[in-house]
């Protein structure tokens, strides 16, 4: 039991060290990190993913009824 347990903490280490390295941000030339260094990425809500949907539905349909009136 201990043996799987040390095992599973090991492999979680060495994929968060593996990950974590990958996904760092670019330096720069100077040394210093890209402006999005402090911007943090978040997982969109449903209501917030149905109302952009709405929106470019909305947008689509204009855009093809001012086609179709020729302006």
């Amino acid at each position: 039991m201990k043996k799987i347990t040390f095992a599973l903490v090991a492999a979680t280490l060495l994929g968060g060290i593996a990950v974590g390295g990958a996904t760092a941000a670019p330096m720069g030339p100077n040394g210093m990190q890209g402006d999005n260094a402090g911007m943090t990425q978040v997982r969109m809500m449903q209501g917030d993913r149905m109302m952009m949907k709405k929106r470019m539905m909305k947008r689509q349909m204009m855009k093809k009824r001012m086609m179709n009136r020729g302006m």
